[in-house]
């Protein structure tokens, strides 16, 4: 069985604070490998014109993602799903010889609780919560905590997440890296031509069949 450490998002664009909370996810959950799901379209984030299109969006990752256990996918695009809740049942169901774990940003804890599904998620897989800073203390007092507080397990504990009865959650905590995808692009509104030859030579390709 494969251990699979699920981090899904837009990465608009990806950068070195993802990087490093997946090797220090990585190490501390004993995985395999990370996967980098590459949302098509956050539901939650619908509507952003500073959204970039999704090649361009995996083409950071993929870069960002180099010489590491990470994979970089549209899995979601192929699969045809928007919410999370989703693509778990589906990949549950596809990979039956991989144990996932889902990976999230203190962030994502505080707005969990609007998440379509959110429970059915924690049902399906554990959840590693990795703290940010400035938003641990929004992400204890959130709703979905209340609700998941009853299931965590100690960091120390990190490694045996595979034995776990659902729902668990694990909070860890690593060395804080306050990059953040809002800020680079503030300091580089145009960071999305660094990608647009990737982007050329995808849309040339569209049609062809896959080798």
């Amino acid at each position: 069985m494969k251990r699979i450490g699920l981090l899904g998002g837009s990465f608009n664009p990806a950068h070195r604070g993802h990087r490093a909370i997946s090797l220090a996810a990585h190490t501390a959950l004993d995985l395999d490998e990370v996967w980098w799901m590459v949302s098509p379209g956050n539901p939650l984030k619908e509507g952003r014109p500073d959204m970039a299109p999704l090649a361009v969006r995996l083409a950071s990752a993929r870069r960002m993602a180099r010489h590491a256990p990470i994979r970089v996918t549209d899995i979601e695009c192929r699969l045809g799903t928007r919410y999370t809740v989703d693509t778990i049942d589906k990949l549950t169901r596809l990979y039956t010889r991989h144990q996932f774990v889902w990976l999230m940003g203190a962030d994502n804890l505080a707005q969990f609780h609007h998440w379509r599904g959110w429970r059915r998620i924690a049902e399906r897989v554990p959840i590693a919560v990795i703290a940010r800073p400035g938003y641990d203390a929004a992400a204890r007092a959130a709703p979905a905590m209340g609700w998941l507080r009853r299931f965590v397990h100690p960091a120390y504990q990190a490694q045996e997440w595979t034995r776990w009865s659902l729902p668990a959650l694990v909070l860890l905590r690593f060395r804080p890296d306050d990059t953040s995808a809002t800020r680079l692009r503030a300091a580089d509104p145009a960071w999305q031509r660094h990608f647009l030859s990737h982007l050329g030579d995808m849309l040339a390709h569209r049609g062809e069949p896959s080798t």
